[in-house]
């Protein structure tokens, strides 16, 4: 099943104001201090989402945390995104793997991700779960198509080997628009915050120690 572009009510609307938060300042204050030059120089080329991007997430993803779309509205996506005529690659996100940084996806890929991956974990994973008790973590719901989950961020390996997702749907003992983290080989999904806004607090406590600095990039 892929999520319904549903008309956004105007009630329904986040003013800019209340998407840029205190939280979304000081991460990325964080972050460019912590960048290595290279990765800096090219993160202060990004530019925002617009009010029509951000309003095309909402109408895929009502229950969009505002703290997203207020980052989306900062930085619209470090993945392979252009802007001024030049791509750019900046790993600003990390997960619960250790060194091992993210990109955040733009508003553009978040909708693109969510018409596709239509299985659920337990589909793609017939007849081996039994063989992998710990696969999924209990708070994660195996039925659920995997494009019902928002997915904000692919990691170094270009999503190969690890996704995060908001999961707007989770069993009875998980929360609303926890965090899911997917590891690939071995295989593990696991919710690593309970909300966006804890996951980038999580990630500010810990000193942005999932960055990495591998050099100028053109060298």
């Amino acid at each position: 099943m892929v999520p319904r572009m549903r008309p956004l009510h105007a009630n329904h609307r986040l003013s800019l104001e209340r998407m840029d938060t205190p939280l979304i300042d000081t991460y990325l204050a964080g972050l460019r201090a912590a960048l290595p030059a290279y990765a800096k120089a090219a993160l202060a080329t990004a530019t925002g989402a617009s009010r029509a991007q951000l309003d095309d997430v909402r109408r895929l993803y009502p229950q969009c945390p505002s703290t997203l779309l207020g980052l989306l509205a900062r930085i619209n996506g470090t993945y392979w995104q252009e802007y001024a005529g030049e791509k750019i690659q900046v790993l600003m996100l990390g997960s619960d793997v250790f060194e091992y940084p993210y990109y955040l996806l733009s508003a553009e890929q978040i909708i693109e991700e969510g018409t596709r991956h239509r299985r659920s974990i337990a589909e793609i994973y017939a007849g081996y779960l039994d063989e992998y008790p710990d696969l999924v973590d209990p708070r994660i719901d195996m039925a659920l198509p995997m494009n019902q989950r928002l997915c904000f961020s692919h990691c170094m390996n270009n999503g190969g080997t690890s996704q995060l997702f908001i999961d707007f749907n989770p069993t009875a003992t998980g929360r609303v628009g926890q965090v899911v983290r997917f590891l690939h080989d071995p295989d593990s999904y696991v919710v690593i915050a309970d909300d966006f806004d804890q996951y980038l607090q999580g990630l500010i406590d810990g000193n942005y120690a999932f960055i990495v600095d591998y050099g100028d990039e053109d060298e």
